[in-house]
């Protein structure tokens, strides 16, 4: 059983077909590329993925679970154990990094000193531990990259989606993140699914790499 799919997925926005009956079958640790030029719907199918979006027509299973079908929303996103680093990153830039990471634990009724824990240990693991009070502001692009990245993953996802995250990074920098990813994809047992541009970014991620052009998917 897959744990994220699209089956005929169709989706329509200001009269124009983005998405045009698109199959796409995720497997568990599996980590997918969706490779295509800007404006080609990647970021629709990671936001059908997190339930930000739904098909017009068709159907999106999480986990072989019905999660939006049709034009309607049947799994929450916030039930779907699965985690968006968005392009803008949108962090708030009022909090700290700390307070970054405790919003989604508050908004689950997560305890003050569970909380803690988990975004101390969250923020080793991403290599900011001692960032925990600044804000994002005063960080470099790579740091607040890797806070959005453990934003994500504190909520414990089953699967990651990560939309174009390298895209403002220098080289050197792009590749200590790709080394961030699959460091924590390894230890956390995440299953990614990573749209870009970029071809060497895709060789660099991927365990299977797909193409969106017009609307379609292929491999």
């Amino acid at each position: 059983m897959s744990l994220l799919e699209l089956e005929a997925v169709r989706v329509v926005l200001g009269g124009r077909r983005i998405l045009d009956g698109i199959d796409l079958a995720v497997e568990e640790g599996e980590r997918v590329v969706v490779l295509g030029p800007s404006g080609s719907g990647k970021t629709t199918v990671l936001r059908l993925l997190a339930g930000l979006a739904v098909p017009a027509a068709g159907r999106v299973l999480v986990g072989g679970r019905p999660a939006a079908a049709d034009g309607r929303l049947l799994i929450p996103p916030e039930e779907r154990q699965v985690g968006m680093v968005f392009q803008d990153l949108a962090l708030w830039p009022h909090l700290t990094v700390a307070g970054n990471l405790e919003l989604g634990l508050r908004a689950r009724g997560v305890p003050r000193t569970v909380r803690r824990q988990r975004v101390a240990e969250m923020l080793e693991l991403v290599e900011l531990g001692d960032r925990a009070r600044a804000r994002p502001g005063e960080l470099s692009g790579g740091e607040q990259q890797r806070v959005a990245l453990a934003r994500a993953l504190v909520l414990r996802p089953r699967a990651l989606l990560l939309d174009e995250p390298l895209s403002s990074l220098d080289p050197p920098l792009a590749r200590r993140l790709v080394g961030v990813i699959l460091r924590l994809q390894e230890r956390l047992g995440l299953t990614l699914v990573h749209v870009t541009h970029d071809r060497e970014e895709a060789r660099a991620l991927a365990t299977r790499t797909l193409f969106l052009e017009r609307g379609r998917l292929s491999g």
